[in-house]
C-alpha cells in the first residue's frame, strides 16, 4: 500500500481520536495483566509502546519500568494521548515520539521491551513492522503484541475482514495465531508464546468509536443480523428487537524474545 493509505489512518485516528483515549475497554483487561506476567517488567526496562493509541498500555506499564516510550503514526492521538496521561496524574516516565511501525525512528537495540495493543490490523506490511520490532529491541529483548484474532474458519474469517473494513477503512487485514507464530518466526523471534481472551463489545459504541454516521451503523447492524448462524455463534452475536447489542471477538497475545547472539 502506498503512502496515501498512512495519510488515510492519519486522517481516520485524528478525527476519532477522543473516543479511542477515553474508551474504558482499552484501559483495563486481562490481556495487560498476562502482557505484564509474560514480560516480567523492572525498574532497569526501556520500553517501547508501538502504536501506543490512547496511551493505556504505555500507563499502565510505566510504573513498573524505567522508561516507556510511547509512539504512534498520528500525532493528533498522541496529543491527545499526552493530555489524557498527564491528567491520570503520577507519571513522569513516558515521553512522546510520532513513528511509523514499519520504519521506526530509533537506533537498533534501543529497548528491552516492546508492546503493540490494537493496531496491527492497520499495518500495511505486518512482516516488516516485525522486523523493525526486532531490530530496536536490544539481545534478549521481550515481546508482546496483542491484536484481534482472526477465525480459522474461511466463512467467518471473511465475514470478519468484510464487517471491520465497514467499520473503520482503515483496517488492513487480522491473522490466524498460526499465521502470527509463523511471521514472528521469521522475524527471528524466539520462546513464542500465545494466550487468547474474549472481548464483549457494546456494538454501539464499538461502530461510533470509528466515527460511522447513523446510516453506516444501520448497515453494519444488518450484516451483522444477516450473516449465517455460525458466525452469530461464534461472535455470540447478540440481539433484541432486530437490533445488535454486542457480541464477543477473541484476542490474541503473542509472545516473542529476541535471542541472546546472533
Amino acid at each position: 500500500m502506498d503512502k496515501g493509505f498512512k495519510e488515510k489512518v492519519k486522517e481516520q485516528f485524528a478525527r476519532t481520536a477522543d473516543r479511542y483515549v477515553h474508551d474504558e475497554g482499552f484501559a483495563h483487561g486481562d490481556d495487560l495483566t498476562e502482557a505484564a506476567c509474560l514480560l516480567n517488567p523492572t525498574t532497569d526496562d526501556l520500553m517501547l509502546d508501538v502504536a501506543t493509541g490512547g496511551g493505556h498500555t504505555s500507563l499502565f506499564f510505566a510504573p513498573k519500568v524505567r522508561s516507556v516510550v510511547a509512539s504512534d503514526l498520528t500525532m493528533q492521538i498522541l496529543k491527545k494521548a499526552q493530555e489524557f496521561i498527564s491528567e491520570e496524574g503520577g507519571v513522569e516516565n513516558i515521553t512522546f515520539r510520532e513513528a511509523d511501525a514499519e520504519d521506526l525512528p530509533f537506533p537498533a537495540g534501543s529497548f528491552t521491551i516492546l508492546t503493540c495493543r490494537i493496531a496491527p490490523h492497520h499495518f500495511p506490511d505486518v512482516p516488516q513492522a516485525l522486523r523493525e520490532f526486532f531490530r530496536v529491541l536490544r539481545r534478549g529483548g521481550r515481546m508482546v503484541i496483542i491484536d484481534t484474532q482472526l477465525p480459522e474458519d474461511p466463512e467467518i474469517a471473511d465475514f470478519y475482514q468484510a464487517m471491520e473494513k465497514m467499520r473503520d477503512p482503515t483496517h488492513v487485514q487480522a491473522f490466524t495465531e498460526e499465521q502470527w507464530l509463523a511471521m514472528a518466526k521469521e522475524a527471528g523471534f524466539i520462546d513464542l508464546q500465545t494466550r487468547k481472551f474474549p472481548k464483549t463489545h457494546d456494538f454501539i459504541t464499538w461502530a461510533k468509536r470509528s466515527g460511522l454516521d447513523r446510516q453506516g451503523v444501520q448497515r453494519l447492524n444488518k450484516y451483522f443480523i444477516d450473516a449465517p448462524q455460525k458466525v452469530h455463534d461464534y461472535f455470540q452475536i447478540e440481539t433484541f428487537a432486530g437490533e445488535v447489542e454486542s457480541y464477543t471477538d477473541q484476542k490474541l497475545l503473542l509472545f516473542g524474545r529476541r535471542p541472546e547472539k546472533k
